[in-house]
């Protein structure tokens, strides 16, 4: 018992001097965004308050956050340090849901203010900033609230779990471990924004409503539709959501206007579809799926294995 406490402690010391090294790292890297821009622009009244703001979010109180959080380590308190920081986790996923506006508030601010973007450039010349944009250093709040969830993990793992310490790490851990899923959650969703949107560009006319609440992208690809009746196979691009799978075909490539779009065949809703696999039709080289809808049988085929797998997977799990 007594190796293991000596080893536990052994772990424990070498990860929270681990902590506190980042986090003197991760403070002097906000202090350079904080210094050379936040400070002199809101000095200089270069950017409206309101455009401050939004481009930098509440970094500041990220800052005092963590600076208070390293005092507590750097005198080994750590259970008081733990309990003032996870006052202040909110302000990641707050930092979080405004980052992406941020971004495009300052690549709009760069673009039309013209003394904004000399001062950008200037500031970032200088040695400290070692190369780095603005761009670069504005995601870090997120990459450390990252770091933050595995360090107090492995110091919640080398505690031992009869003191008043553990309990505050543990209560620590479900608390970045909460608002880590609340930033991710941000992101999923963004993403998902992004395909619908993408897709719904793709596709010819606005007949197809692919922009729909709700809805979650899955998967797309090039998949050849079987006739029922022996004529030669049709190729179709497919797009499959979660609640739809949608079939189309490029538009003629002399097109004036939609050249490079699709134009919408069909859109077979999921929830009475069943998915089964057909196996030798194609010796083993790919394979064929059969998805049954009320009305209609529609056999997909490819020649790659490991795609009609994958397409099986994905379907199952969409209509399940």
């Amino acid at each position: 018992v007594e190796d293991q406490r000596a080893r536990w402690e052994r772990k424990r010391s070498r990860t929270a001097k681990e902590l506190l090294e980042t986090e003197h790292r991760y403070l002097e890297q906000l202090d350079l965004v904080l210094t050379y821009f936040v400070t002199i622009l809101k000095a200089k009244g270069t950017l409206k308050p309101a455009v401050l703001e939004t481009i930098f979010g509440p970094l500041e109180s990220l800052y005092s956050a963590s600076h208070v959080l390293s005092l507590h380590l750097e005198k080994g308190n750590l259970g008081p340090g733990l309990e003032n920081f996870c006052q202040s986790l909110d302000l990641y996923g707050q930092y979080a849901e405004n980052l992406e506006q941020a971004n495009k508030t300052l690549k709009e601010q760069v673009r039309k203010n013209k003394s904004f973007r000399r001062f950008k450039k200037l500031q970032e010349t200088r040695p400290q900033f070692q190369g780095r944009e603005l761009e670069d250093l504005l995601p870090l709040p997120l990459q450390r609230l990252h770091q933050y969830k595995h360090f107090f993990r492995d110091l919640l793992e080398n505690t031992t779990p009869d003191t008043a310490e553990y309990q505050k790490l543990a209560k620590t851990v479900k608390s970045v471990c909460e608002v880590s899923h609340w930033v991710q959650d941000i992101f999923n969703k963004r993403e998902n924004s992004f395909q619908l949107l993408r897709v719904q560009k793709l596709l010819k006319g606005q007949k197809t409503q692919v922009l729909t609440p709700g809805r979650w992208y899955i998967r797309e690809g090039w998949l050849s539709v079987v006739p029922s009746k022996g004529e030669e196979l049709k190729r179709r691009m497919f797009f499959l959501f979660s609640d739809v799978l949608i079939a189309a075909k490029p538009c003629h490539p002399l097109h004036l206007l939609n050249s490079n779009k699709l134009s919408c065949q069909a859109v077979y809703p999921l929830h009475q579809c069943s998915v089964d696999k057909v196996f030798g039709h194609t010796w083993s080289q790919g394979g064929l799926l059969s998805l049954s809808f009320p009305h209609k049988t529609l056999l997909l085929m490819s020649s790659n294995q490991q795609e009609i797998n994958d397409w099986y997977r994905s379907l199952t799990a969409a209509v399940r």
